[in-house]
């Protein structure tokens, strides 16, 4: 008996699936890395194509790397035409900040930073509050939680946005 059958059906299960992943999975991943940024995502979907096939191909590892070369090329060109179009659509879509002229105003840069070390909880709640324009109770239904809760959790984050920025920012972050 040979470690990988004709056919699937028949002879091949989890046990010889397995031993495939455990012996050319990295190999596998390693190549698919020379295409595109997520090879991992493209050898399990070889791996699928495999599972599906009613007949193994002859020569199973040839074909296996061939299906991988494929995948990781045309993932490479999705990412490529997806990055040319969010680069196009943002340049075309409205600016969400006027440019703001106030000496003293908030840096951009330093606000996404400190906004991004927030929980994801409170972050969440001050971008669907602030820039989704959302009500305390629109919020918690989004969210799945108490309107008070919501409210809470945004005071604090912002109390602690106000302390990383400092305290010049009270003004501008109601």
């Amino acid at each position: 008996m040979t470690l990988f059958p004709k056919r699937l059906s028949d002879s091949m299960g989890p046990e010889q699936l397995a031993e495939l992943v455990d012996r050319y999975g990295a190999a596998l991943v390693l190549y698919a890395r020379q295409w595109c940024d997520c090879p991992e995502d493209v050898v399990q979907t070889a791996l699928l194509k495999l599972v599906r096939l009613r007949v193994l191909p002859d020569n199973l590892i040839p074909w296996l790397y061939r299906v991988v070369r494929n995948g990781a090329i045309d993932a490479s060109r999705a990412a490529r035409r997806r990055r040319r179009y969010e680069a196009s659509a943002a340049e075309t879509a409205p600016k969400w900040f006027a440019p703001s002229y106030d000496p003293t105003g908030l840096d951009a840069k330093a606000a996404a930073l400190a906004l991004a070390e927030l929980p994801a909880e409170t972050r969440e709640i001050i971008v669907l509050h602030i820039w989704g324009g959302l009500t305390f109770e629109q919020i918690a239904q989004t969210v799945e939680s108490s309107a008070a809760t919501c409210y809470r959790r945004y005071a604090a984050g912002l109390e602690i946005l106000r302390q990383k920025l400092g305290a010049d920012t009270r003004a501008k972050m109601k």
